[in-house]
């Protein structure tokens, strides 16, 4: 019993140890989500974890555009707005001593003491960590995608072009 609890721990940890694979938000943690503003246009959001790379994020979100698109009939579309926001925290590496304490008295962390514990008096570590949220509105046409028209795009061309890019949840 005690092995299948650890398997199952260890199993959740690698799971949560992966970055965000392209698929719905259930919540508001990660993966996409869409909000229809009108017919023919929609805001997607895709929000990544501190796995997912930048250009990951950009990737899941122009894919979706194009998946989008074909699902209500269009041929392509025409991004309206876009925009990736890099959320970036500190993250503590260790346990440490976090308020200065010594066994026997509060002392700052300069000097000898003959209290020195090194494992409670060891220095915490930090690291940075980011994650991104793309998100982009977007307005969706029938027809031949305009040619003088950077920002518009062929929704079958895209999804043809970034398949090979997109990390599915594996299957349960």
């Amino acid at each position: 019993m005690r092995m299948l609890a650890l398997a199952a721990f260890a199993g959740l940890l690698a799971a949560c140890a992966t970055a965000t694979p392209y698929a719905p938000t259930e919540t508001a943690d990660y993966g996409f989500r869409e909000q229809r503003i009108e017919d023919n246009r929609i805001r997607i959001t895709f929000r990544g974890n501190t796995l997912t790379d930048r250009e990951a994020v950009e990737t899941y979100l122009l894919y979706r555009a194009a998946e989008v698109t074909l699902q209500n009939g269009k041929d392509y579309f025409v991004v309206v707005t876009r925009d990736t926001e890099e959320h970036s925290r500190l993250q503590g590496d260790g346990f440490g001593n976090r308020y200065g304490f010594s066994y026997f008295a509060f002392r700052p962390h300069y000097g000898w003491s003959p209290w020195y514990d090194p494992f409670w008096d060891e220095p915490s570590r930090y690291r940075e960590v980011t994650r991104y949220e793309a998100i982009a509105e977007i307005a969706m046409f029938n027809g031949a995608k305009p040619a003088n028209q950077a920002d518009a795009f062929d929704a079958r061309e895209v999804q043809s072009n970034l398949q090979g890019r997109i990390v599915r949840p594996p299957a349960e």
